[in-house]
């Protein structure tokens, strides 16, 4: 099957926008490869060190055999259901190494907050800047420059898109990664979420919440719902960077460990020392970026990605827009419905057919590119199951029909004709909306505005009964700048219990939603956001506001000489130095706007022609990265 005319034509324009920052990150690969082990160049006092704590027999191979060393780079810590699993990873993959005749180390560990904690809560702040501290601290874990290999144990929000950047800093290094699997299926999610609504109703005590969560919430492994983390793992797949059909295997089975392994098997077998090298960098092109947004989209997967794989493309060199995202969106069917899309959970989506039944139904339509990945059959290998036979790991093809047709469908009866994100433009810039969780009728919203600085002050208005029965909640300064960019989910329960009342709601606001979040209309990361001087900072109490998800506007109804006159609220809300928020004041002074990876740190190289990303420039260029391009494409030419 011949490639989707779309998808060829938004990838070829990404690669020619790309081809200055790509060439420059590649020429950085090619200089960074060595002939021999990685730490061969050590001095003795370097190495010495690199081996001091190691068992005799590690040490043999580390002061001279040339045999590989793998870098183990770990989220682990054991208030993450989806990472406690990771607990004992190091020893059992130090042990097989050993016995496949090489040598295994952890090279660094990384934080890892969990959302589901922080939600609605000034932690919640540190988020989006954790996962810039991630890239940094896999940098600094590999910076040794000891190793010939990396495995990266991470699944979580912004945890797998920082294991990314950083992985990519050191692209020259053949790379796996390695999930630990859902737990296992707790209450449905859609009981979960109606005991929320009617607490936030003040029908449902405390404890009857909470039985409620801890029902949700009981084992480890990943949460079982669609949103970011698992969302991530289908990209990594996406990207041919994890071992095929490896999401959603539950912990502590035989097929999860027997996958795990095979990890470092495989992962051994594409250092620089054998002969089939496969370095990171190489694998991740404008190509993989591009099959990555367009699982995403068939997937109905989380909002947030829409930020972080334009930061992850750029630490490979690739320049994505939101533009990109659009018009992928724009033609490839929404294949799956994964609560908050639909009422299943992951392992029913599993067990439904899942990622392999997926990812065969999209490449047979011409929709993803098949590329090199960390196996030598490429993408079609992602079309197959994985299975233990007699305590052997080997693959069938994927189900030739959906197990389940109210989870996963095929390309010819999908559950829409485009996928699950729009881009909104309008008279206050430009953001996003997730339309696979939202229903057709509540789609468009029409109503007169209510203005808040601070999600809780929303949720006091309507504790004094003073909301209007319809209304767009616009919520401003929660952007990047301004707070970095926290969460919002804590106000999905009493949207959504009005809008289950009835009443006509929405949300427009310049953070984040929660990629657990749907159901209601939520136009989110408007750019440029209100600390950056953003048209979102003029909206008033009842200016009537016209939200049309399908049309992709957003408009406030106000004369546009008038509107433009306004001036950008103030902040009212006060900076908090709590809960080591005063750590991140930098981040947030620094920190680039959503549309562009709302990065807080250097990630890849230069975007264009040896000059830093003009951030602000480019708005003046109404967010447009062709146009902020073009002088620089002009003069190479």
């Amino acid at each position: 099957m011949s490639l989707h005319p779309k998808i060829e034509e938004v990838t070829e324009r990404i690669r020619r926008r790309s081809a200055p920052s790509r060439a420059a990150y590649l020429a950085g690969i090619e200089q960074a490869v060595r002939n021999g082990p990685n730490r061969q160049p050590l001095s003795c006092a370097n190495l010495a060190h690199v081996f001091a704590a190691c068992g005799d027999t590690d040490k043999a191979r580390l002061r001279g055999e040339a045999t590989p060393n793998l870098g183990i780079i770990t989220a682990y810590n054991d208030m993450l259901s989806a990472h406690q699993p990771y607990e004992h990873y190091p020893e059992r993959i130090r042990a097989l190494a050993r016995s496949l005749g090489a040598t295994a180390q952890v090279a660094g560990g990384v934080p890892a907050m969990c959302d589901g904690v922080t939600q609605g809560r000034g932690g919640m702040e540190l988020s989006l800047f954790s996962r810039d501290v991630i890239a940094q601290g896999a940098a600094v874990g590999l910076s040794h420059d000891a190793f010939d290999a990396a495995l990266y144990l991470g699944i979580c929000d912004k945890i797998v898109p920082g294991l990314l950047i950083g992985a990519l800093a050191f692209g020259h290094l053949p790379a796996l990664f390695v999930p630990a699997g859902p737990m296992p299926a707790g209450i449905p999610n859609k009981k979960k979420a109606e005991v929320r609504e009617r607490y936030a109703a003040g029908e449902a005590t405390r404890e009857e919440l909470l039985e409620v969560e801890a029902q949700s919430y009981h084992a480890p492994g990943t949460c079982t719902f669609y949103g970011t983390a698992n969302s991530n793992q289908v990209l990594l797949e996406a990207m041919g960077v994890q071992l095929p059909g490896s999401s959603f295997i539950n912990p502590d089975t035989p097929l999860r460990a027997a996958l795990d392994d095979e990890a470092v098997r495989r992962v051994l077998r594409m250092t620089a020392l054998g002969d089939d090298y496969r370095p990171l960098g190489r694998l991740i092109d404008e190509r993989a970026i591009v099959n990555a947004v367009v699982a995403l989209m068939a997937t109905g997967g989380s909002t947030n990605h829409t930020i972080h794989w334009i930061a992850v493309a750029r630490a490979a060199g690739v320049v994505l827009t939101w533009d990109d995202m659009d018009q992928i969106s724009q033609v490839v069917p929404l294949l799956a419905r994964v609560y908050p899309n639909g009422e299943a959970d992951v392992n029913r989506f599993q067990a439904a057919g899942g990622v392999p039944f997926v990812f065969r139904e999209l490449l047979d339509a011409g929709m993803m590119h098949d590329l090199a990945t960390v196996v030598p059959e490429g993408m079609r290998a992602f079309t197959r199951e994985p299975r233990l036979d007699d305590g052997v790991l080997s693959s069938v093809p994927a189900a030739a029909v959906s197990a389940d047709e109210s989870v996963v469908r095929t390309v010819a009866a999908p559950f829409e004709a485009q996928g699950g994100l729009r881009l909104l433009r309008g008279n206050i810039g430009r953001g996003l909306i997730k339309l696979s969780a939202v229903k057709p009728e509540h789609r468009y919203v029409e109503a007169q505005a209510v203005v808040v600085d601070a999600p809780q002050k929303l949720n006091k208005l309507h504790a004094a009964g003073v909301l209007p029965r319809d209304f767009v909640a616009v919520v401003t300064y929660q952007g990047p700048r301004a707070n970095g960019m926290p969460e919002l989910h804590s106000l999905a329960p009493l949207l959504g219990m009005l809008q289950n009342q009835g009443r006509k709601v929405a949300l427009v606001t310049d953070g984040r939603l929660s990629g657990a979040s749907g159901k209601i209309p939520a136009a989110i990361h408007f750019t440029p956001e209100a600390a950056r001087g953003g048209a979102i900072g003029k909206v008033r109490d009842g200016d009537l506001v016209r939200l049309d998800s399908e049309a992709g506007t957003l408009e406030v109804l106000v004369d546009a000489a008038e509107f433009n006159a306004r001036e950008v609220a103030a902040n009212t809300s006060p900076d908090a130095h709590d809960l080591g928020r005063n750590l991140f004041a930098f981040s947030r002074a620094m920190v680039g706007p959503a549309d562009q990876g709302a990065l807080s740190i250097s990630c890849g190289p230069p975007a264009h022609d040896g000059a830093a990303w003009d951030y602000d420039a480019e708005y003046e260029l109404g967010c447009d990265a062709d146009a902020a391009l073009a002088p620089h494409e002009a003069k190479d030419a």
